[in-house]
């Protein structure tokens, strides 16, 4: 059994069909129902910047069953210079990103250790390594990777992986309500990549999947870009 977060729409709901077709019971914890029908997808609508939801709700799930893996994929932009950044933001993206992460991993933790075997994926950012009007979402998302690290650290011994994937300019609904899909800034993006072209939700599914595999138990605490290139920076001579 598996939790995905935010698994109704864009990269969470490609996971969660990768890993329905893989066999898996997937729980979708999400705002929004997802509509996709399978039989082995069961929604449980949670806002997940709700600190006391989220552990009640994933105390109710551990004691129902043996989840040994996680996907915290939900996430939210607000963007805004920082002139102009919200403090509010800051925090609802913290708590979104961040607590909630702390608050999965808590409740799942005794069946993983039971099971000696865990896998855990953060579905981070390329953001987290600087980008214009993402103060908020740049900031929660290196922190994310502080989280990874740090649990590689302490629960390798208990046959239990984490790592994180950084997508880069995927095509969402998150995406494309900042970057309209057919715009000419969709298309500059897409050019300015090594790959030259914009990432589907599905690259981002599969590369979880290589994190998910029991076969992959000696890689942990990595964080694998997924950004046609983006995170390499290049100079033009």
């Amino acid at each position: 059994t598996v939790i995905v977060t935010g698994g109704s729409v864009g990269i969470g709901r490609s996971i969660a069909q990768h890993l329905l077709e893989r066999g898996d019971t997937v729980l979708n914890l999400s705002r929004r129902a997802s509509d996709n029908n399978h039989e082995n997808l069961v929604d449980v609508p949670i806002d997940l910047s709700d600190v006391d939801a989220t552990k009640a709700a994933i105390a109710e799930l551990a004691a129902e069953r043996e989840i040994t893996e996680v996907v915290h994929n939900a996430g939210v932009i607000r963007p805004a210079l920082v002139e102009d950044v919200d403090l509010r933001d800051v925090g609802y993206l913290s708590r979104l990103h961040v607590h909630a992460a702390v608050a999965l991993v808590q409740g799942v933790l005794p069946a993983m250790k039971r099971a000696g075997f865990g896998r855990i994926v953060i579905i981070g950012s390329r953001a987290m390594l600087g980008l214009e009007t993402r103060t908020a979402y740049a900031a929660t998302k290196a922190a994310q990777i502080g989280l990874v690290r740090t649990w590689a650290l302490e629960l390798g011994q208990h046959g239990i992986t984490v790592n994180a994937i950084a997508p880069g300019a995927v095509v969402t609904d998150m995406f494309t309500d900042v970057v309209p899909e057919d715009s000419d800034k969709a298309q500059k993006i897409a050019d300015s990549l090594p790959v030259r072209r914009l990432g589907r939700p599905e690259d981002v599914a599969r590369a979880s999947l290589f994190f998910m595999d029991p076969a992959n138990g000696f890689v942990t605490g990595q964080t694998l870009f997924v950004c046609g290139g983006a995170s390499l920076g290049s100079l033009a001579l």
